[in-house]
């Protein structure tokens, strides 16, 4: 068994791009709840309250709507210079930067896909000015209990051409791990969930129906229980926002799930449960193309949409 690589601490934040700024800042700030922290230029980084970092979202000004990067933090300093040196040798490294907001130097790279990626160590705490400190010592902030209240970023999920190389990038340059899969009648994998931690998933690559790179399916933000994912659905109808899917239940993961659009056209996902990995053997759960046909874990059919819309949009 090659042993594992256990350089990577956990999916840190993600840039979101959008063409409605100040519109799509509405959503997150009022109606997730959402706290805003920084700007610089044409961005915009904003937290949930559970997050012990300064900010899990950069919202920046686009032509267009999409995913500008996805970033994790390294488990330490050499953790961070043995995988920019790993990814260096892949061929898909872009190289070093000096870093961003409340977070120290960064290398940069791509996925088989065009995504791009960074990775860093150097982190800043999040500090809660008077109004948000909390009552208990350790936790970040006050839970506001403003909008949906939603806790930080859980999971990005990005289309891809093809799956596979994607995701055995990650494996073999960051180290990540296969929770699940799933197996098409002629073998290809058309997704795979990925993990760096015990929390089941925190990636995910789905095949893009549309057969083009580089775009993003969504990104998702966790609560508290699967009542606050159907909470959700009440603000986001006030709100005159549209439903995708759910609340309901994925098969894949058990997560209770509720699908919507920022205004940008981003596809945004609340959720709540998933499970947790402590078995360091774990097998991966592969799903046949015939047991994905039956739908989500109540039988809630797929929506088709999933399979074909993602940011930025593609033409017809």
């Amino acid at each position: 068994m090659k042993e594992p690589v256990r350089d990577i601490a956990h999916l840190a934040h993600v840039e979101l791009l959008t063409p409605r700024a100040d519109e799509s800042l509405r959503f997150f700030r009022d109606v997730l709840g959402m706290e805003e922290v920084a700007r610089q230029e044409q961005s915009v980084y904003l937290r949930g309250w559970g997050q012990y970092e300064q900010y899990c979202l950069k919202l920046t000004e686009s032509e267009k709507a999409g995913i500008g990067h996805t970033a994790y933090r390294a488990s330490s300093p050499k953790a961070l210079e043995r995988r920019a040196a790993a990814i260096e040798k892949s061929g898909f490294g872009l190289g070093w930067t000096d870093g961003d907001q409340g977070h120290g130097k960064t290398y940069e790279f791509l996925d088989p896909d065009g995504h791009k990626f960074e990775i860093y160590y150097e982190s800043e705490k999040y500090q809660a000015p008077s109004r948000l400190r909390p009552a208990l010592k350790n936790q970040p902030q006050k839970y506001t209990a403003q909008g949906v209240s939603v806790r930080q970023l859980d999971h990005v999920n990005l289309f891809a051409q093809k799956v596979e190389p994607s995701s055995q990038f990650l494996q073999d340059n960051l180290g990540l791990r296969v929770s699940e899969q799933i197996a098409l009648d002629n073998g290809t994998i058309a997704g795979s969930w990925l993990y760096s931690g015990q929390k089941a998933y925190e990636m995910v690559y789905t095949v893009d129906a549309k057969n083009v790179r580089g775009r993003l399916h969504h990104i998702a933000f966790c609560v508290d229980s699967r009542e606050d994912v159907m909470r959700a659905a009440d603000i986001l109808i006030e709100h005159d926002l549209d439903i995708e899917g759910g609340p309901a239940k994925h098969a894949i993961q058990q997560t209770i799930f509720l699908y919507t659009f920022e205004p940008g056209g981003n596809r945004i996902e609340i959720c709540s449960g998933g499970y947790l990995i402590f078995a360091p053997d774990w097998e991966p759960i592969t799903w046949t193309q015939a047991e994905r046909a039956k739908g989500q874990a109540w039988k809630t059919p797929t929506i088709a949409s999933f399979h074909t819309y993602g940011t930025p949009v593609v033409d017809e």
